[in-house]
């Protein structure tokens, strides 16, 4: 398939060309075909780079290195295993977001000042728990580096949000198999892997759609346009489009019931 042919498919494709696209891509490794299935997934980056965004990296980069992520993911991925690709390709880009918050880490609009006195708290928080068996308050800090305890404040919240362990960093689970990290904490990957998985479920139905459903549907809840404007738009009025759209909802509602997505 050409771009050109492509842009003239109604889109998204449906699920059974998507998979059509990855065999032929497998076969032949055409650039193109790696293009349009990038294209068609961007969605999945871009839920996935929205849940790290405002932890100091601006969300624009995140995006970016999700997508490369996605990019690795379409190219690795084995349509013969049966694995659905959201459920390779989740994983995939998020271990690429995760890497880069730990290569970028304290690079990002910290004073080299604040980098410094960062590890000499640390190492007091060592020193004096060790001396005085207990942890130390945050005067105790102070005194023993002889710096103010604003300044041992502003360094340990500065280090919340830029320290590159700050994705990875272990806390006790109260289990002995294994300790949680804050992105186990978080859990990405079961919110947003569900986020991925309905899109994926949604593509499915609109397959048995007719155009008009469509456009309501994904003007409604994608492109958020309000009833009236979809009305003007299809020509018809605003009464009907409402009846069309609780008909759609409802059908979805017994679908997802059906197939036990919505447990």
């Amino acid at each position: 398939m050409d771009k050109e042919a492509y842009y003239n498919m109604d889109r998204p494709l449906s699920k059974a060309k998507r998979k059509e696209l990855f065999a032929e891509y497998a076969e032949t490794d055409d650039k193109t075909l790696r293009d349009i299935l990038i294209e068609e997934h961007l969605y999945i980056a871009e839920i996935l780079a929205k849940k790290y965004t405002g932890k100091g990296i601006d969300y624009d980069d995140i995006f970016q290195v999700a997508s490369m992520g996605l990019i690795f993911a379409v190219e690795r991925y084995d349509p013969s295993k049966g694995f659905e690709f959201s459920s390779f390709a989740t994983p995939t880009i998020i271990g690429e977001i995760k890497k880069y918050f730990r290569d970028k880490g304290w690079t990002i609009r910290v004073p080299r000042r604040v980098q410094e006195l960062s590890k000499k708290i640390n190492d007091a928080k060592l020193t004096l728990a060790q001396q005085n068996q207990k942890t130390p308050t945050i005067s105790d800090i102070a005194e023993f580096l002889d710096i103010s305890t604003a300044e041992v404040l502003e360094v340990m919240e500065a280090s919340k949000v830029y320290a590159p362990e700050s994705l990875d960093m272990n806390f006790d689970s109260g289990s002995e198999d294994r300790d949680l990290s804050r992105g186990d904490k978080i859990g990405v990957e079961e919110e947003y892997f569900r986020k991925v998985e309905m899109n994926d479920f949604i593509q499915r139905a609109m397959e048995n759609f007719n155009d008009v459903e469509k456009t309501i549907l994904i003007d409604r809840y994608q492109y958020r346009k309000t009833q009236v404007s979809i009305a003007e738009k299809l020509g018809i009025s605003q009464m009907t489009v409402s009846r069309i759209e609780k008909k759609l909802l409802e059908k979805m509602r017994k679908e997802m019931e059906k197939s036990g997505e919505m447990g």
